[in-house]
């Protein structure tokens, strides 16, 4: 770099996710209440998933919250450390492994699953449970590439958590770092009710 050239940062990223079409995130938050609402999958099944699609796809934001939920929701933190190296760990079943597997290649760019993760899923899966294991990653996929491209400012709530319980396994916030005013006030669930506020506001 010469000295007349400058580093290109991040800025105002707050305000790209603000502008969002309230009926579009509207209706992605119904999507997502309906898949829970008829869910027949355990929940922290599907929070691995997530997890580890995310871990595929690379996006750090949602792996710190795709964990960070997982804890909250009851699951011990060594298992979910173990999820990123989930084929060497003795904490998760065969079952577990074959939606893991499926959910890490189906994270990647280009898509990496296969006949053989489709005959492995189908040992221990139904068509039906699998409609769901998909359903799952297709959200996932959303939200990772939402999140890594517009390189959201994690909330501080996730962060924290993520360097307590994810450093020792390679996690680091990498670009969704930035200023105060652009990081998000909360996690998901706090988002969420935000959101709705702010949406009630400029409706008036």
């Amino acid at each position: 770099m010469t000295d007349t050239q400058t580093e290109v940062q991040y800025t105002r990223r707050n305000e790209i996710e603000e502008a969002r079409a309230p009926e579009v995130q509207r209706a992605f938050r119904a999507l997502q209440d309906a898949i829970n609402q008829t869910a027949t999958l355990p929940k922290a099944l599907r929070g691995m998933i997530f997890t580890v699609s995310s871990i595929g796809a690379g996006c750090h934001h949602c792996q710190s919250h795709a964990a960070c939920g997982l804890a909250r929701g009851g699951e011990k933190v060594d298992k979910i450390q173990a999820l990123w190296n989930f084929e060497a760990s003795l904490l998760f079943t065969d079952a577990e492994r074959a939606a893991l597997r499926f959910a890490r290649a189906a994270g990647m760019t280009p898509n990496a699953t296969t006949p053989e993760h489709h005959a492995e899923l189908r040992k221990y899966y139904t068509d039906a449970e699998i409609a769901q294991i998909l359903v799952q990653l297709c959200v996932g996929g959303w939200l990772n590439r939402w999140n890594d491209s517009l390189a959201t400012v994690t909330d501080q709530e996730s962060v924290d958590w993520a360097n307590e319980n994810l450093a020792s396994v390679g996690w680091t916030i990498g670009k969704h770092v930035g200023e105060k005013s652009e990081q998000r006030k909360g996690n998901p669930e706090v988002s969420r009710r935000l959101e709705e506020e702010a949406w009630a506001k400029r409706a008036k």
